[in-house]
């Protein structure tokens, strides 16, 4: 029976973010899945002690130690984050490093299929911003190919800035809209980027979870 391990670093509430990695998960149709919103568990970053050496097992004592065992036990992983200032965010990049234990003498994570999904606010026809959405997938993908895992693919989500729940969006003058959408830019012109509503986005992540079933099961 096949297991997969879904992350979200979102802190959002039901967000694109956690709602893209589930649509990938049940995409997958494996018999077990879990899925853990980081923002919920206590994860502190690599203190890179190498305290994990001879144990594969970190010795800091939070919940970093079961998420790490959730993913040596899955079959496929699936990570989801997002990009504040056009990076990974920090939850996924301490749950990434939290991971290295399982690294050593052994490498237990090798071989397992896996997949990222990086939501950000940046479109991607804007030559002249960040490349927010490639920097999160290639973060990501890095993780995978250090660590041995078969990275069977990458979907970015567009999603949205913190300032369209800011009240003082029409008078602030380092509002993310106006960055991203120009000086007369407000929530009610630019609107809000729901997952549903883009079909292209919601096909490429069923077939990102169809791709790493037959990963899985091809061999």
């Amino acid at each position: 029976m096949m297991k997969v391990l879904g992350i979200s670093g979102s802190p959002i509430k039901n967000s694109n973010t956690d709602r893209a990695v589930k649509m990938v998960m049940e995409a997958t149709m494996a018999g077990k899945q879990w899925f853990y919103k980081l923002s919920d568990y206590r994860i502190s970053p690599c203190n890179a002690c190498l305290g994990c050496v001879e144990s594969n097992r970190c010795v800091i004592d939070d919940d970093g130690l079961m998420l790490a065992e959730k993913a040596f036990k899955a079959d496929v992983i699936i990570i989801g984050g997002y990009t504040p200032y056009s990076s990974l965010d920090s939850r996924t990049k301490a749950f990434l490093e939290r991971l290295y234990p399982l690294r050593h003498r052994h490498g237990l994570m090798a071989g397992k299929p896996g997949a990222a999904i990086v939501t950000c606010a940046m479109p991607q026809d804007r030559p002249d911003m960040p490349p927010a959405c490639e920097n999160g997938l290639q973060a990501i993908r890095n993780y995978m190919l250090e660590e041995g895992l078969r990275y069977v693919g990458g979907v970015s989500v567009l999603g949205n800035v913190p300032c369209v729940k800011c009240k003082t969006g029409i008078q602030c003058q380092v509002s993310g809209l106006k960055m991203i959408h120009g000086p007369d830019a407000t929530v009610e012109k630019v609107g809000i980027n729901t997952l549903e509503d883009n079909p292209e986005t919601v096909a490429a992540l069923q077939k990102l979870g169809q791709d790493l079933r037959a990963a899985y099961y091809g061999g």
